[in-house]
């Protein structure tokens, strides 16, 4: 009764919901505009803003909500006893998944500017709830992987790149769509995937195999089919293993449990046994790693692509929070302080958008030189981009003070979430090795980088200064090992900077260049120089007018 109230709700930000959160992401906007021929550039507006006001919709906010709360179950036998092993989902969960491949967040690989529409739309996607962007990224990145084997391409290709969504098990060819898992690591090898002890044994058949063995990490257990490794005659070698064989019966693939995960709880991730299942093979024997790579390193820029969507929307609540709470006398926005925490945190979301976008577009480009500048700057941009994706969330939840800490805010998910992209697809050291692999073994990947970078020169002399310093870094190879980790941050902030300065407002790149390159910041975020337009660096974030 309205008699009993001791207070009323005041000073609370309304709810941020019911807008297009393509639109209202102008980094992410121009890159689209930028790398987005204009023969196709308005359908690719009009596609991504339906998926952005989806994405922003109080209903598919509530379905990522819901899934999260409502994590997948294992179902190992029926009620007769019979092996079944599969995975129960909430139906927000379905209708996720379902929206996500009818926005063609599979089928990137057949359209004009496929990639860079598709990582436009993962990245908005992603901040709806990201664990549903799993098995879209592990289907999306199979295709380059499955070309090896043109008869397994043409097969398997239509089925994924569809935009129809069909949960139920049974045979692919009765299926339109499928989606895709992959498993490479196990118990006693982890990243060191050449230690793997899963045994591949042929068959008669040319090219088929029964598999003997285990994946201590299987993602998206759920799928039509996987990518796995094993060790066939020859030695390491890449298999397509179906969930259900074509006579209908399902294939041996015995789930063990499902991973208990910090973070990333509406998506499943399993233990698998192998005992006896069947397999096709993908490309030659002893050339696995070979093989499934193009998978790894599209899954590598869907970790770039989903970090940067998380850090997005943490930016995004955070800007919006702070726009409609006032404290001390006025809007927290306002506040100085305030306005240097915010307007930081949004130079790393939009430098992690500038860079992840633009290796889309090298994959839409598709030349020699695109293809070099791949090589090097995707393990340092999955290196970079999901390094700085914590420490992001974890501001913008403080920038909402008690608020931020609680569950029904959503940020303690995007916290939660945010380490994950850093580990998935080789965590730091490995991308930072990598690095150091193509360094050493093409130096056209590193003509290709400088080149890109070099687009800027002097454009900036902070730019120029960093560049320069990034030259003695690769210079001097004594111990380059141990110093991986400080060569690829340099090489993706130059890499940043360079985007930036070309593309970004004045403001936004003079911040990022005096904080970033010049060293003039703190290690916490909020300590930017002064005498940067930091006002308009946050308006520039602002998800709502």
């Amino acid at each position: 009764m309205a008699g009993n109230s001791t207070h009323t709700v005041t000073n609370q930000p309304p709810p941020l919901a019911g807008y297009d959160l393509f639109t209202a992401d102008r980094a992410l906007v121009e890159a689209v505009e930028r790398h987005t021929g204009p023969d196709v550039l308005e359908e690719v507006r009009r596609e991504l803003s339906l998926l952005g006001r989806a994405a922003g919709s109080a209903q598919v906010q509530e379905w990522g909500v819901q899934a999260n709360e409502h994590p997948p179950r294992l179902r190992t036998h029926d009620r007769y006893g019979r092996r079944i092993d599969e995975v129960d989902f909430h139906p927000s969960w379905h209708r996720l998944l379902g929206k996500g491949v009818g926005a063609g967040l599979t089928g990137a690989w057949t359209r004009p500017a496929g990639h860079v529409r598709r990582a436009a739309g993962f990245l908005v996607w992603t901040q709806v709830e990201a664990g549903n962007c799993c098995p879209l990224s592990m289907t999306h990145a199979a295709v380059p992987a499955l070309r090896a084997d043109p008869g397994l391409a043409a097969e398997w290709e239509p089925r994924l790149t569809s935009t129809i969504y069909d949960r139920e098990l049974r045979p692919a060819a009765q299926k339109t769509s499928a989606l895709f898992g992959m498993g490479m690591t196990e118990k006693q090898g982890g990243s060191d995937v050449r230690a793997n002890t899963t045994e591949a044994r042929p068959l008669a058949e040319a090219g088929t195999y029964t598999l003997t063995g285990h994946k201590w990490f299987c993602s998206a257990p759920m799928s039509d089919g996987f990518l796995v490794l094993a060790q066939a005659p020859g030695g390491l070698t890449c298999f397509l293993v179906p969930r259900v064989l074509e006579d209908g019966t399902r294939n041996v693939f015995l789930i063990q449990r499902l991973k208990d995960k910090l973070g990333n709880r509406s998506n499943a991730s399993a233990e698998v046994e192998f005992a006896g299942t069947w397999a096709r093979r993908v490309g030659e024997e002893g050339r696995g790693v070979r093989t499934i790579i193009e998978m790894v390193a599209a899954t590598r820029l869907d970790c770039a692509l989903g970090s940067a969507g998380l850090m997005r929307q943490a930016v995004a609540q955070a800007v919006h929070h702070c726009t409609y709470r006032e404290a001390f006398g006025g809007r927290l926005a306002d506040k100085p302080l305030m306005r240097n925490v915010l307007a930081d945190l949004a130079l790393e979301s939009e430098a992690a958008t500038a860079l992840a976008l633009r290796l889309a577009a090298a994959y839409d480009d598709g030349g020699e030189q695109e293809r070099a500048f791949l090589r090097l700057a995707v393990p340092a941009a999955k290196y970079w981009i999901t390094k700085r994706c914590a420490p992001v969330a974890v501001e913008a939840a403080e920038c909402l003070g008690g608020n931020g800490y609680v569950e029904e805010s959503g940020l303690p998910r995007l916290v939660r979430e945010s380490p994950l992209n850093s580990v998935w697809e080789g965590a730091g050291n490995v991308q930072a090795l990598d690095v150091l692999r193509a360094l050493q073994r093409e130096p056209g990947a590193l003509d290709a980088c400088l080149t890109e970078i070099g687009r800027a020169h002097g454009a900036d002399h902070r730019l120029d200064r960093a560049v320069k310093d990034l030259f003695t870094e690769l210079a001097d190879l004594d111990g380059i090992e141990g110093r991986a980790r400080r060569l690829v941050e340099r090489l993706a902030l130059v890499l940043q900077g360079s985007l930036l300065v070309r593309y970004a407002p004045p403001e936004v790149a003079d911040a990022f260049c005096a904080s970033r390159l010049g060293g003039d910041r703190g290690a916490a975020f909020g300590t930017l120089p002064t005498g940067l337009d930091l006002a308009s660096v946050v308006d520039r974030a602002r998800p709502l007018s």
